[in-house]
């Protein structure tokens, strides 16, 4: 049901984390999978992870936040059937703190950079007859999440963005949907903590898996596994939809 075989699939930020999770299993589905990301070296080793794997993979060095560079990755590519903008950055500050510099970081690539992608990725879904786009936005659309005012403002523009080009080419056959997901223990949690919290690792670990009511944050491998789906033909009557993967952080954290 869930085979991507001849399919021919986009991975923005696909060099770790949820971005390397949906590559492999994509290429463990058939897609051969064209991994970007801002890391030459985190390419490399996921399309050398996915070669071993007996799957097909190619990696693409790219800032997403350079229209240039991504319209000359995107034109090397070629005609494609999925793209996924999973590429994004972090910010923890409020509003009066938070830096003009470190605004401008979080649109440029969480706004700025799923518009570069979508902008190269159209025409060419369009030349397969359509596909299908699935856009990382997050729980912080949703729900006030505190000192995230830069992230959220970010990722209410990529829900706001999916509507859009949902609607916009519902001619064109292809489809696109948002996945929002909750905390997911990614190496960038590991890292947050190892800077913030040196030596309370695990407590801090235990409390932010807590603010989930599921008691947990979620796997890499679960994000990826809604993205299969949306992505795959079984999927083919839901377009416009935000799915939030959460575990209950917006409707039972009350």
């Amino acid at each position: 049901m869930f085979e991507l075989k001849q399919k021919k699939a986009v991975i923005t930020g696909g060099g770790s984390g949820i971005g390397r999770a949906i590559a492999i299993l994509f290429a463990r589905q058939g897609a051969l999978v064209h991994i970007v990301d801002v890391s030459d070296e985190a390419c490399t080793m996921v399309a050398a992870e996915i070669h071993a794997a007996g799957g097909e993979a190619q990696g693409h060095p790219c800032d997403v936040t350079q229209q240039a560079a991504v319209e000359e990755v995107f034109a090397a590519i070629g005609p494609l059937d999925i793209l996924v903008n999973n590429a994004g950055v972090a910010h923890i500050g409020k509003a009066d703190n938070t830096s003009e510099a470190d605004f401008d970081r979080v649109m440029n690539v969480n706004v700025k950079g799923v518009y570069n992608c979508l902008h190269a990725a159209i025409p060419r879904l369009r030349e397969r007859g359509g596909g299908a786009i699935v856009n990382m936005a997050s729980v912080a659309a949703w729900v006030a999440v505190a000192e995230r005012f830069a992230y959220s403002a970010a990722k209410g523009a990529v829900m706001a963005m999916t509507l859009s080009v949902a609607k916009d080419y519902l001619q064109d056959k292809i489809r696109c949907n948002s996945i929002s997901p909750g905390r997911v223990h990614t190496p960038f949690v590991d890292g947050f903590l190892a800077r913030q919290y040196p030596g309370r690792e695990a407590e801090m670990f235990e409390r932010l898996s807590k603010t989930q009511p599921i008691g947990r944050m979620a796997q890499p491998e679960e994000v990826a596994a809604l993205a299969l789906y949306l992505c795959s033909d079984a999927a083919a009557f839901i377009t416009g939809s935000d799915y939030p993967i959460d575990g209950g952080f917006i409707t039972l954290n009350s």
